[in-house]
């Protein structure tokens, strides 16, 4: 059996910055699919992040400073509940879905070391963020989640909330796997060792256009989880 006909967990978060080096968690979910059941269990978390939430995230996500003061629940408890979750997945060989999953594995990872933490490694982990600039890349246009989702024809309920997010993200690599041999039938660990080549290979080409374009823009080559931040000349 394929990876993808069997049970997988996705995983979104929404944050108040787009920097994940400095991003602290506003909303988190974890959504678990089982394609041969059909089932989707969704787990949904409002946490107080500890920091204003500036007004450009809220316009984002739809969460104030005082929604989640008032509301949200303790950053470090959401934090090492996500962390067990997705280690009981990742114990149970069941693959780690994200979409852009080096924002949101490294806002994750910055979090524990906020909090002296032990590090979480996510693996097998599968980002149809990815996996879409290495099946299509030289397809034009953008390649935010809401955009590869119209392209493939996946649902996607409402963008920029976490549960729709995650969800989404759990339906657009089903679509990709079941639609490319090349993802659905690769081992969960090729698959995950492949893709760390293909970000590598997407960030260079990255790091490429700008020098050309005269820019010195830093690019992260790292992935699922930043290292730390890494520039290419």
């Amino acid at each position: 059996m394929n990876w993808h006909h069997g049970p997988m967990v996705a995983f979104d978060l929404e944050t108040t910055s787009a920097d994940p080096e400095t991003a602290r968690i506003v909303t988190a979910s974890l959504v678990r699919i089982d394609p041969m059941q059909g089932s989707v269990d969704t787990e949904h978390h409002l946490a107080d992040p500890g920091v204003e939430i500036p007004a450009e995230a809220t316009a984002i996500h739809g969460v104030t400073t005082e929604q989640a003061r008032a509301e949200g629940e303790y950053l470090p408890d959401v934090v090492l509940g996500l962390c067990g979750a997705l280690e009981t997945a990742m114990d149970a060989g069941q693959p780690l879905v994200a979409y852009n999953a080096s924002f949101d594995f490294t806002v994750l990872a910055r979090e524990l070391d906020r909090i002296d933490a032990p590090a979480m490694v996510p693996f097998p982990v599968v980002d149809p963020y990815v996996i879409d600039k290495h099946v299509d890349r030289y397809r034009p246009g953008r390649r935010t989640l809401g955009a590869a989702c119209a392209h493939y024809g996946v649902r996607l309920d409402q963008a920029h909330d976490s549960d729709s997010d995650a969800l989404a993200a759990a339906r657009l690599a089903w679509t990709l796997a079941s639609r490319c041999p090349e993802i659905g039938e690769k081992s969960l660990p090729d698959l995950h060792a492949a893709q760390v080549g293909w970000y590598r290979e997407q960030q260079l080409g990255l790091a490429d256009y700008f020098a050309r374009q005269g820019k010195t823009e830093p690019v992260n080559t790292e992935w699922p989880v930043r290292v730390w931040k890494a520039a290419v000349a």
